[in-house]
């Protein structure tokens, strides 16, 4: 087994075609089925079902998946840390989650790189899910997400406030006409969910749902629509009338978190990544 059979076995996996993986790994179908043959033969097991161009993982395959996504962070860290620390440069990984990079986490990004011209920066994009197993596994120093996790055994830090505020490219607006005009449903999280159904308890299905604010903005801009979507975000399109303030809307606040290993090395570095959030909004508190 190598690295490469395992990057190639997650792609498969991704694509759930042997074709396009092999477009995103710039290699040949070929060389893509003789890497999965040689890491089923080496476990001694089937790790794809194919049934009429259906590629499926088997349990052994959904069991192999959780180690080999570890296996190639850890690696992927290993590789990033050891060059630039030989490099002279301290490594840092974070992420966060999609919504958040479109709201904040990018000027986040700017204060990171022009006040620690010393460190190399890993910047990515994920689930929460997979953020949480990898600050536990120790393979990312930090991560920004929605929701906090019941945990002891992290620190979470609460960084800052996102107003929500619903917003329509309808002029005039009252909340009695949002969900028969065309409205989106934008997935900001459990706890948005929850509020969002308490304020509309007798809201008919939305149209349409889109897990991305910015993809969301976009679409009611263009096709025409209603969401909550970050006021930062549409502060802009509000100001040229793009966009139009909901009457009566109730803003559904969502809270950012930071959360790191308390075992972390590059506890000063973190320190000083979280000062960001202290000049932003001075309300950088320690919630667990």
């Amino acid at each position: 087994m190598d690295i490469d059979e395992l990057k190639t076995f997650v792609e498969v996996y991704r694509t759930r075609h042997f074709g396009q993986a092999a477009e995103n790994l710039y290699v040949s179908q070929s060389t893509v089925s003789a890497r999965i043959r040689m890491l089923e033969q080496s476990l001694g097991v089937s790790l794809f079902s194919r049934e009429r161009n259906n590629i499926q993982l088997t349990s052994a395959g959904e069991k192999l998946l959780v180690y080999a996504e570890s296996i190639l962070t850890s690696w992927t860290r290993a590789r990033f840390e050891i060059g630039t620390e030989e490099e002279g440069q301290t490594p840092f990984i974070f992420g966060g989650v999609p919504s958040l990079w479109d709201i904040n986490l990018q000027e986040f990004l700017n204060y990171l790189h022009s006040s620690l011209p010393d460190i190399a920066i890993y910047a990515e994009t994920q689930t929460a899910e997979i953020f949480l197993r990898r600050i536990y596994e120790q393979t990312m120093d930090m991560a920004f997400i929605f929701d906090a996790p019941q945990s002891t055994d992290l620190e979470i830090i609460e960084v800052t406030h996102v107003p929500l505020i619903m917003v329509s490219s309808y002029k005039g607006l009252s909340i009695n006409d949002v969900f028969t005009n065309e409205y989106v449903l934008v997935d900001w999280g459990t706890s948005f969910a929850t509020s969002h159904a308490r304020f509309f308890r007798d809201a008919p299905s939305p149209a349409m749902r889109i897990s991305l604010g910015k993809i969301a903005m976009n679409y009611i801009i263009s096709q025409g629509g209603t969401a909550y979507l970050p006021e930062p975000m549409v502060t802009e399109y509000v100001e040229n009338n793009t966009l139009y303030h909901v009457k009566d809307a109730p803003v559904i606040d969502r809270v950012a978190y930071a959360v790191f290993h308390p075992n972390n090395q590059k506890q000063e570095l973190i320190k000083h990544a979280l000062h960001y959030f202290e000049i932003e909004s001075n309300n950088v508190r320690k919630i667990y």
